[in-house]
């Protein structure tokens, strides 16, 4: 029989020869996924030996993340700003850097009763519920164009109790009509901005496993951003605000695009790489 650390030296050795990175880490999230523990307990356990389902289940895991296939569609779930939401190839997976576009949201409308806001491209869902968690007296409406990924975020809505909250709508911001979804204290969208040259030199991670319509538009990056800035006016309240996440090298263009469109008091962050990555701006 393998041990847990025997399982783990192997399992990392495998890792470090096909290139992933963070190897060992890899190696003990998947196995503590396996045996429905914490990383950190894995080091209580190192004798313990692993029976031939959970060995299995680990070489499965390990093969697939071999071929470069992301550990949270392996997992099927990621943490993101301290909530637990399901993922897989639907959806693109919830990054740290998301996470800055909620705490600012958060941050401007914590004193806010009645808030309600639009999720543009809601995914998994991720955003959304992260405010409705943190927003108790707040309302959102989600949409998306894929109905495996409104699915999804119905489930991770129902998961973390705000899905009578949350209004779900199959929608196609670029040809629908806007003026049915109704006026909201604030739109945020984290939009497909990869360029179709960008997208070409994409890892695999991502390039291959994610979904290509919620990574890019197929053209400069910009569309989404173009269109919706285009009627902020019609679905925002009075002094009603905008928040994009946006890709790196895109802030001056979509600040000029917003400053052309009657939204002032811009407000650009950085992320943890130092990347201009959110912008926010409120109607005049």
């Amino acid at each position: 029989m393998i041990t847990v650390l025997e399982a783990l030296n192997l399992s990392t050795e495998y890792l470090n020869k096909k290139g992933i990175e963070s190897a060992r880490l890899n190696a003990e999230l998947m196995l503590a996924h396996i045996l429905n523990c914490k990383r950190l307990q894995l080091y209580l356990m190192f004798d313990r030996p692993l029976d031939e389902n959970e060995l299995s289940l680990y070489r499965e895991f390990l093969a697939r993340r071999a071929k470069r296939e992301p550990l949270q569609y392996i997992l099927g779930e990621v943490e993101f700003y301290n909530i637990k939401i399901k993922v897989n190839k639907d959806v693109l997976i919830p990054r740290p850097e998301t996470e800055l576009l909620v705490e600012k949201i958060i941050k401007d409308y914590s004193k806010k009763s009645d808030f309600k806001f639009l999720d543009i491209g809601i995914g998994s869902g991720n955003i959304s519920i992260a405010l409705l968690v943190n927003l108790p007296d707040s309302q959102g409406i989600g949409i998306d164009l894929s109905d495996s990924a409104l699915t999804l975020a119905k489930s991770n809505a129902e998961f973390n109790l705000v899905n009578n909250r949350l209004k779900l709508l199959h929608f196609d911001i670029l040809n629908d009509d806007i003026h049915s979804l109704g006026k909201f204290d604030t739109i945020v969208s984290n939009p497909p901005y990869v360029s179709a040259q960008d997208y070409e030199t994409l890892e695999p991670e991502l390039k291959i496993y994610e979904p290509q319509i919620a990574l890019t538009d197929f053209y400069n990056g910009l569309t989404f951003y173009r269109k919706i800035i285009s009627f902020a006016d019609s679905l925002l309240k009075e002094e009603g605000k905008v928040y994009f996440e946006i890709g790196k090298g895109q802030s001056n263009e979509v600040k000029a695009l917003m400053e052309n469109n009657r939204i002032k008091n811009l407000n650009i962050i950085k992320d943890y790489q130092g990347i201009e990555r959110i912008i926010c701006g409120e109607l005049e």
